[in-house]
């Protein structure tokens, strides 16, 4: 079983930054693919960013520019840093991981959500 933990998350203004976290624990292989993603009041869950084990990244348009998605792969942690945050960006933050496991499957886990609210 595999748990991933978010934190950083609260209220800023508009114009304001915040570094969200994700720590992973438990029994797996490997880590693939981590990524962030959200969702707003009365929308669907999106893909705000993902990045790969070798660092490869992606962002959905809206964040290009602003926000910064980071890993360690000795500590099993994504970070997700947020600049120059819009009132729009206001959502609770999901972190997911593609989980190699010691039976060889490929498996997707989830964080509980961390509310970002962006409001002066």
């Amino acid at each position: 079983q595999v748990q991933l933990v978010e934190s950083g998350g609260g209220l800023v203004q508009p114009g304001g930054s915040l570094r969200l976290s994700c720590a992973a624990s438990g029994s797996f292989l490997s880590i693939d693919d981590m990524a962030w993603y959200r969702q707003a009041p009365g929308k669907q869950r999106g893909l705000v960013a993902v990045i790969t084990y070798y660092g490869s990244t992606n962002y959905t348009d809206s964040v290009k520019g602003r926000f910064t998605i980071s890993r360690d792969n000795a500590k099993n942690t994504v970070d997700l840093q947020m600049n120059s945050l819009k009132p729009e960006d206001t959502a609770v933050y999901y972190c997911n991981a593609r989980v190699l496991t010691w039976e060889k499957y490929i498996m997707d886990y989830w964080g509980k959500g961390t509310l970002v609210t962006v409001s002066s």
